[in-house]
């Protein structure tokens, strides 16, 4: 009973938290300047999360070593992207096909992007058909791959990355996917900025949208992972004949948590697509899931906490603090240039503070804890104790 009300304290904290954060970053949005490095970071940190988690849901709770997330984000990109250009637009994006395959456009279906409403459902709509071509696809290569495991596996869905960008510049699927080029002109984080009949920004959301998405889709892997599907993944990372003993079917739960993974992997990928203003094959590479993973060890493998936490400090170090070791600098009026300080000067320092934080911090910043974890209030040990020898 006591832990119950633990578990229902925290989530409450939980929620207060992602809703003051979210308040938070309204607040700055609309009060600093919205060129600074800032809304670059929560953009692209909010996505990072997302794909972190999702990533974490597979390998860390169910114990599978997969490496086809840039794949799956790859697919919930162009899926947004195809679905979400104007009609109007189109012939100017397929200019080299003579137009597109695809005659309709989700927001124009509801009124158009410049509509509040067509908008807002033309884009989550988009969002969800995106993570769910992408765990379709993952159920069909998860019939052959999840036979594998560890690194078979690992190598198995990695090489789909590579597959899936191949086949998405294919010439032949250029009225689709416009071969090699860029997909553009779709709607984007700040197309939910609020304007006046000028065209003058009154309020921007353009930072808090891909807060509040991130938040929801994250907050529906916490809810599973803490459910009985949730429980039986982590039966099957414990001991898999165990967990079969007790009754758990491996294959289908193993297929159900990589579909669920790639579902919002995808979700992650179109999010992506609408901060970058595009969506290109190349920009999908085999590094992008080294960074994903990375940020799962970093968080802590088994902690959703740590992965968010995580995303947005490898963001910040990687994109914003370290900017100015990319830099040549002079001291004492240019009579002096400072060794080292050139470009790509910033990774080599980021790839050794990386190293340093693994050193010190072998199971992540939080291990395999939550941070409401943190508000649970512990029991004094002379009360342990006591317990213990009455029981």
């Amino acid at each position: 009973m006591l832990q119950k009300q633990n578990n229902k304290r925290g989530a409450w904290i939980a929620l207060l938290c992602v809703a003051a954060l979210l308040i938070l970053v309204m607040v700055l949005e609309n009060t600093i300047k919205p060129t600074h490095m800032l809304f670059t970071v929560l953009k692209k940190g909010a996505v990072y999360a997302l794909v972190a988690c999702s990533m974490n849901l597979l390998n860390g709770f169910t114990g599978l070593f997969s490496l086809g997330q840039a794949g799956f984000m790859l697919v919930g990109a162009y899926t947004y992207a195809i679905l979400t250009i104007p009609v109007a637009d189109r012939d100017a994006v397929y200019y080299l096909y003579n137009g597109s395959a695809l005659k309709f456009s989700l927001p124009d279906l509801f009124g158009g992007a410049n509509s509040p409403v067509g908008l807002i459902l033309g884009v989550l709509i988009a969002l969800v058909l995106a993570g769910c071509m992408s765990a379709l696809i993952a159920w069909l290569i998860g019939l052959p791959v999840l036979r594998l495991k560890s690194d078979y596996l690992a190598i198995a869905t990695l090489g789909f990355g590579e597959i899936v960008r191949s086949v998405l510049q294919w010439d032949k699927l250029g009225p689709v996917t416009n071969g090699a080029n860029a997909l553009k002109n779709f709607p984007t984080f700040s197309s939910f900025n609020i304007k006046n009949a000028s065209g003058e920004v009154i309020f921007r959301l353009s930072a808090f949208v891909p807060f509040l998405l991130a938040a929801v889709c994250i907050g529906i892997i916490v809810l599973l992972i803490n459910s009985s599907y949730g429980r039986a993944f982590k039966a099957i990372r414990e001991d898999e004949v165990a967990a079969e003993a007790m009754g758990i079917n491996l294959a289908q739960h193993k297929r159900l948590s990589f579909c669920i993974s790639s579902f919002f992997a995808g979700v992650g990928g179109g999010m992506f697509a609408m901060f970058a203003n595009q969506a290109q094959a190349k920009t999908f590479t085999t590094a992008m899931t080294y960074e994903f993973l990375l940020i799962v060890v970093i968080g802590g493998i088994g902690s959703i906490s740590g992965s968010c936490i995580a995303s947005f400090l490898y963001v910040a170090a990687s994109e914003w603090w370290l900017r100015f070791l990319d830099s040549e600098t002079y001291l004492f009026n240019g009579t002096f240039k400072v060794p080292f300080l050139r470009t790509g000067f910033r990774m080599v320092v980021f790839s050794i503070i990386i190293m340093i934080v693994v050193l010190f911090f072998r199971r992540g910043i939080m291990g395999d804890k939550e941070l409401f974890d943190l508000f649970r209030p512990r029991k004094p040990k002379q009360m342990a104790k006591a317990g213990d020898h009455n029981g």
